[in-house]
């Protein structure tokens, strides 16, 4: 299964029917099940057997398509969560506690930034934040004795940055942490962020995994590759025993390619509940199906409209890592050699007063708080999902305030590009 294509994993992978069973993944529209005796129930509790007692924890729905998902990213497993930020939370968490540090790219999506600089610092988790063109002795010294993960996004949202992750895996691995990668932009289609070094990816499924705007999720994949026994004093939660599960160490009991998903369900699906519901994967599992042949399609898209936009005397500037003049355009030649997503972010003379009068002027482009969908849609991050942050803020994540991020469907781009052409005129 691992030798076939992306496209196969896409419509085949996570889940096989017997003779006789549906050929469709089923929704297993139910919040408990039945055992026969308590002593079987207990099993599960003990995790001591697989199986399923209650959908705040676990689904089988969910279930095979996170499978499908470690699939595609190249893990050993994986589980879903109600949204995107909850993958990253619950990523984060999984390792980390009061006192502990994390290090963190400034070119990431608003809401995440806030997570880790504000929630996250409510429970005693401090966080360095450094650019993600940091050298090797900037990123080093960035670095903590409680430092327990280092974050980043493979193309940022909005400001389409893109991390050198080989770089950022070599700093986090010399410092006995893992790389968390949250790859939503380019899906596993164009980046499987495991091949180059990251140990847990994280993604929005409710944006181009999705595809259509139907359904909010998230998911978190792991490699099954860093050895948390090997750092055994940076990771209790996994090294040692825990006492709501009679004892059991993660690490031991589940090994390399099980603990961090186990502990992150056993104990924080457990206490958070932040599942996604059984219908929502049902529906991202037909996004799935379907994302191989909608990714180039996008990446088709945002490169003509990124092109025609750089030719435009309006325009200030255009960020996207496939154009040959993007600061970036070396690193996405090669993380990203099929091309990385469909989202352009670009600058309008007149700041934001121009951005926001060139948007009412948009016809096929809907201003919506949403990326990564079948329809093209756009907004203005520093009035909308990036209006938590201070000016300065805005600056050290690569987002003007005049910025506008739109988001290219798969739309015929000859029509997107007219739509544009009219609301600059």
């Amino acid at each position: 299964m691992n030798q076939q294509k992306i496209g196969t994993k896409c419509v085949q992978a996570g889940y096989t029917p017997g003779n006789g069973e549906p050929r469709q993944i089923p929704i297993i529209q139910s919040t408990t099940f039945k055992y026969d005796t308590s002593e079987d129930m207990g099993k599960l509790f003990d995790l001591e057997a697989s199986g399923y007692f209650y959908t705040r924890l676990q689904n089988p729905t969910n279930d095979y398509v996170a499978a499908k998902i470690a699939a595609l990213e190249g893990g050993t497993a994986a589980m879903l969560t109600s949204s995107g930020q909850a993958a990253n939370f619950f990523a984060l968490f999984n390792i980390c506690e009061n006192g502990s540090h994390i290090v963190a790219s400034s070119s990431i999506y608003g809401g995440t930034f806030n997570l880790i600089a504000v929630t996250m610092a409510k429970m005693g988790i401090d966080v360095t934040f450094v650019s993600p063109d940091s050298t090797e002795e900037e990123l080093n010294a960035a670095f903590k004795d409680n430092t327990r993960a280092v974050f980043g996004e493979t193309i940022a949202n909005p400001a389409l940055t893109v991390l050198d992750i080989e770089k950022f895996a070599k700093a986090a691995h010399e410092h006995g942490v893992p790389l968390i990668v949250d790859n939503t932009f380019p899906t596993p289609v164009n980046c499987r962020p495991i091949e180059w070094g990251a140990d847990i990816v994280t993604h929005s499924t409710t944006k181009y995994m999705d595809g259509h705007g139907a359904a909010v999720g998230g998911v978190i994949v792991d490699s099954g590759k860093f050895d948390w026994m090997a750092h055994a004093d940076k990771f209790p939660g996994l090294t040692t025993p825990d006492e709501s599960y009679h004892g059991i160490v993660y690490a031991e009991k589940f090994g390399q390619e099980g603990a961090f998903i186990t502990k992150c369900t056993a104990q924080l699906m457990r206490d958070f509940g932040c599942i996604q519901s059984p219908q929502n994967a049902f529906l991202l599992n037909l996004g799935l199906e379907s994302l191989h042949v909608r990714m180039p399609k996008h990446v088709e898209n945002g490169l003509a409209v990124a092109k025609f936009l750089e030719s435009q005397d309006k325009v200030l500037k255009v960020s996207y890592p496939g154009l040959e003049s993007d600061k970036y355009y070396e690193l996405a030649k090669k993380y990203l050699p099929n091309g990385g997503c469909g989202v352009v972010s670009f600058e309008l003379a007149g700041g934001r007063a121009a951005a926001e009068s060139f948007m009412k002027k948009l016809r096929l482009a809907a201003i919506e708080t949403h990326v990564a969908d079948a329809r093209t849609c756009c907004l203005n991050p520093a009035t909308s999902t990036h209006r938590q942050l201070t000016d300065e803020q805005l600056e050290a994540a690569g987002i003007p305030a005049g910025l506008i991020r739109m988001s290219c469907g798969l739309e015929d781009k000859e029509d997107l590009i007219a739509d544009i052409a009219n609301a600059l005129a």
